[in-house]
């Protein structure tokens, strides 16, 4: 994997073992790479801000014991998915300015819960020139738990206005 010259800055760009041999820090995407953001923490504040911003003021959000009780939820209050979601964009958009988030889908596969360690990984699937421009497929995945549990998995597909990565991402 190739972490050299990107091993201080996060998020970070890991080179499968098919793409490293040929890698340079300097090189552009290639199918297989992948994106891994630095550790997130989602606070109550956050939770509290999207839950202003989008109306979803869903008590297993906002309220402990509802979370605990009615929602099931063993440890508490639960992050919105889509605030979680939201790392996946921000991570494409940081290393590609200019890049156009056109599609998502996801699957939550186990909560995050407040005060909860979170990263997020994209990892190119497919890439297509058109236009100038460049469509690609990420593999989308937001894990908690020092990696161990996958909370969110799907697929996104971005246009990104260049395949070189964006030296701001990397200092």
């Amino acid at each position: 994997m190739r972490l050299a010259r990107l091993a201080r800055a996060a998020p970070l760009l890991v080179r499968t073992a098919a793409t490293a041999a040929t890698a340079d820090p300097a090189a552009a995407l290639k199918a297989g790479d992948a994106l891994r953001s630095r550790r997130r923490r989602f606070t109550e504040d956050d939770v509290a801000a999207y839950a202003g911003v989008s109306g979803d003021r869903n008590p297993v959000h906002l309220d402990d014991a509802f979370a605990r009780g009615a929602g099931g939820f063993q440890r508490g209050r639960v992050v919105h998915g889509m605030l979680v979601a939201s790392l996946f964009p921000a991570l494409i958009a940081s290393h590609f300015p200019g890049a156009v988030y056109a599609s998502q889908s996801l699957k939550f596969a186990a909560p995050v819960y407040v005060g909860d360690e979170v990263v997020a990984q994209v990892q190119a699937l497919q890439i297509k020139a058109a236009s100038g421009r460049h469509i690609v497929k990420f593999a989308t995945k937001c894990f908690t738990d020092d990696d161990q549990t996958l909370a969110i998995d799907g697929e996104a597909m971005a246009f990104l206005p260049t395949l070189q990565l964006s030296t701001e991402a990397m200092e």
